[in-house]
C-alpha cells in the first residue's frame, strides 16, 4: 500500500509537466493579446510594457522557463538568498505593478483582474466548486447505486425499464437544459428553492441535483451490470445455499464486488465534478472556478488558465490515487 502511495506520488511531477506543457501551448495559440483585451484587464501602455517584460508574455520559451521558475517557488529561493527580491518590488513598484508575496505554487497575477492574483482566486472560488461537486456526486452515488440495485433484483421489469429509462435521459440531456428545467420549476413557477444566490443549503439543491444526474445515470447503468453478473456468481449461491437471507446476500456479498466498476469512475467522476462545472455554475451564477476558467480562456489569461488546469490536473490524480487505495480495502484479493 505505501509503495503504491510513494509510486503514484513519484509520478505527479512528470504528469503534471505534461500538462502544463500542452496546456500553456494551446493557451499561447489563442488569439489576441491578454493586455488589449476590451473585456478585460486594461492598464496603461507604459504598465504594460513593464508587464511584458516583467513576465516574459512576449516570448513564449522565456514565459515556459520563467513561469515554471515562479510555479516551483526556485524563483523565490534564490531571490531570498540573492537579495534580489527586494530590487523587483521596487521596479515593479515604479511601474505600478504589485507584485504578489512570494510563494510555492504561486500561479502570479490575473490578466484580467486588476488587484487580484491567481491563487487569491483559486482561494475563493475553489471550496465553492468543492462543495457543489462534493455534495453531487453524493447525491449521483445514492440516486445511482440504488436505482441500479433495484433494476438488478428484477431484471426486464418495470422498475429495472423505468430506472434505464431515467439513466438514458440523464445522460442524454445536456446540463443547461436539465438546470433551466429546474429553475423554471421550482424556483420560478414553484418558488421552492432561491434563484441566482449562493451561500445556504437551499441555493445548494438545484445546482448540485442538476450536476449529479448525469453521473448518477452512468453509476446506475455500472451497479445493474455489475450486480445482474455478481448475482450469478458462485459465491451468491453459496451464501444462498448457507440460508443467507436476500437483503443480506444483496448488500453483503454481491453489491461490494458489483461496486468496483462504480469504484473506479467515481475517481474522476469526482475531481470533474469539483472543477469542471462550468454550465452548471453559470446557469446557476454561481462563484465557483469555472466561470473564471471560461473568463480566462475568453481574455487568455494565461496565468489564470494555467492554475485553473494545474488544480484540476492535481486533483485528478489524487483522486485515482484515492480510489486505488480503496480498491484494496474493498477486495483484498487486489494485488
Amino acid at each position: 500500500m505505501i509503495g503504491l502511495i510513494l509510486r503514484r506520488l513519484a509520478q505527479l511531477p512528470l504528469i503534471l509537466m505534461v500538462i502544463y506543457t500542452v496546456t500553456l501551448t494551446l493557451a499561447w495559440m489563442i488569439p489576441g493579446n491578454p493586455l488589449e483585451n476590451p473585456d478585460g484587464r486594461r492598464p496603461s501602455p507604459e504598465v504594460a510594457e513593464q508587464m511584458l517584460k516583467q513576465y516574459d508574455l512576449d516570448s513564449y520559451p522565456r514565459f515556459y522557463i520563467t513561469y515554471l521558475d515562479r510555479l516551483t517557488g526556485l524563483r523565490a529561493l534564490r531571490d531570498s538568498f540573492s537579495g534580489d527580491s527586494g530590487a523587483r518590488a521596487a521596479s515593479a513598484a515604479e511601474a505600478g505593478i504589485d507584485l504578489p508575496d512570494r510563494l510555492i505554487f504561486d500561479f502570479g497575477p490575473s490578466l484580467q483582474y486588476d488587484d487580484w492574483t491567481v491563487n487569491e482566486i483559486i482561494a475563493g472560488s475553489l471550496p465553492v466548486s468543492v462543495t457543489l461537486g462534493g455534495v453531487a456526486m453524493i447525491i449521483a452515488t445514492l440516486l445511482g447505486v440504488t436505482a441500479g440495485v433495484i433494476g438488478a433484483v428484477r431484471p426486464n421489469s418495470i422498475a429495472d425499464l423505468a430506472t434505464l429509462a431515467i439513466a438514458l435521459v440523464g445522460i442524454s440531456l445536456p446540463g443547461f437544459v436539465i438546470g433551466t428545467v429546474l429553475l423554471l420549476v421550482f424556483g420560478v413557477w414553484i418558488p421552492i428553492f432561491p434563484v441566482a444566490e449562493w451561500g445556504s443549503a437551499r441555493s445548494l439543491v438545484l445546482p448540485s441535483l442538476t450536476l449529479s444526474l448525469p453521473f448518477a445515470a452512468y453509476i446506475a447503468r455500472l451497479t445493474r451490470f455489475g450486480m445482474i453478473e455478481a448475482m450469478q456468481s458462485d459465491y451468491v449461491r453459496t451464501a444462498r445455499a448457507k440460508g443467507a437471507s436476500e437483503t443480506r446476500v444483496l448488500l453483503v456479498h454481491a453489491l461490494p464486488n458489483a461496486f468496483l466498476p462504480v469504484l473506479s469512475y467515481l475517481g474522476p467522476a469526482t475531481a470533474f465534478a469539483m472543477t469542471g462545472s462550468f454550465v452548471v455554475e453559470k446557469v446557476f451564477n454561481i462563484p465557483g472556478m469555472g466561470q473564471h476558467f471560461v473568463a480566462a480562456v475568453q481574455n487568455k489569461d494565461l496565468f489564470l488558465i494555467m492554475g485553473v488546469v494545474l488544480v484540476f490536473a492535481g486533483m485528478l490524480v489524487v483522486f485515482n490515487l484515492a480510489v486505488d487505495v480503496l480498491y484494496r480495502f474493498v477486495d483484498p484479493r487486489i494485488g
